[in-house]
């Protein structure tokens, strides 16, 4: 059995520069969607993220077999990853791609209380719970930070974009919890993944040809979003993430998930000129402490037990 290593500085620089990357999706989705609304920009993404994935699973010789029972679990999945980015490409139709991704990172917050319910590992501990209490308040914080006295119509129009990001979160979430308590717990990361982008695939494009979101103009922004977000974002991102899970314990790399919100309230700021509301601004970090909180506690525990025994 492999042993895990503990984060060095090649995990470090590997995991900043994958929040990065993750904040940045939701900057590209947000700049194309003049050129291509953000559910066919995700449709899209996820088709060529199947393609290469698939070469993928011939080379590795990854089998998809029905016969494990695993597909039960796996249409689920797809439908609530199909769900999730539905959410996100609606949300960022009203509120900025920073108020998005601050609103998606709730869902360590969600799959963690969801698996304190479902597995007796999982339970909580007295020190996570205050991580989600002060993540609450943060998420408070942010939804109502806009300032609704100068234009009542945009702060409600935002309102509404955020909190379709805490449903994507919720979603996220869900997946989590359904992987983690399914057969797709013990199945090939490749396989997994290949279940949510077929399940996005297929849904978020006949929801964008439905809702009359299939228009595309051509530019280079779209062209560009669509392809960043399909090699980079679905493909290798996704895979060096698993081969992070592979090599390094799980519970030290998802504290630096926090990095991601505060990326894109950066990146918002400065390549799409969003407002940065204060209270906004207080309520993310909040969240991103909770987050360090919740994912991290298990390492904290680890630190206190290895002081204890020099």
């Amino acid at each position: 059995m492999q042993t895990r290593k503990a984060i060095d500085t090649r995990a470090v620089s590997i995991m900043t520069v994958l929040c990065m990357i993750w904040a940045f999706q939701q900057i590209a989705i947000k700049a194309a969607a003049p050129d291509i609304a953000p559910i066919l920009q995700i449709a899209l993404r996820s088709g060529i993220a199947i393609v290469l994935v698939g070469l993928l699973m011939l080379w590795q010789r990854v089998p998809l077999s029905l016969a494990d029972g695993g597909w039960r679990p796996g249409l689920l999945v797809g439908f609530l990853f199909a769900l999730e980015f539905w959410l996100i490409g609606e949300g960022l139709r009203y509120t900025t791609a920073s108020h998005m991704t601050v609103f998606l990172y709730t869902a360590p917050f969600f799959a963690a209380i969801g698996l304190h319910w479902r597995l007796p590992e999982e339970r909580l501990a007295l020190v996570q719970w205050f991580g989600i209490f002060i993540a609450f308040i943060g998420v408070a914080m942010a939804f109502f930070g806009p300032d609704a006295s100068d234009n009542p119509r945009q702060a409600a129009d935002m309102l509404w974009g955020d909190f379709l990001g805490l449903l994507a979160g919720a979603a996220w979430g869900a997946t989590t919890v359904v992987i983690r308590c399914s057969k797709l717990s013990n199945t090939p990361a490749t396989v997994t993944l290949m279940y949510q982008l077929v399940g996005a695939f297929v849904l978020l494009l006949a929801a964008a040809f439905v809702m009359g979101q299939a228009r595309i103009n051509f530019t280079p922004v779209a062209i560009g979003s669509v392809l960043f977000q399909g090699v980079v974002v679905s493909f290798i991102t996704f895979l060096t993430w698993f081969w992070l899970l592979r090599n390094y314990l799980a519970s030290r790399l998802g504290v630096f998930s926090f990095m991601t919100p505060m990326f894109a309230i950066v990146f918002g700021v400065w390549l799409l000129d969003e407002p940065l509301d204060t209270r906004f601004l207080v309520g993310a970090v909040l969240v991103a402490a909770g987050i360090v909180l919740v994912s991290g506690y298990g390492w904290f525990v680890q630190l206190k037990a290895r002081r204890r025994g020099l």
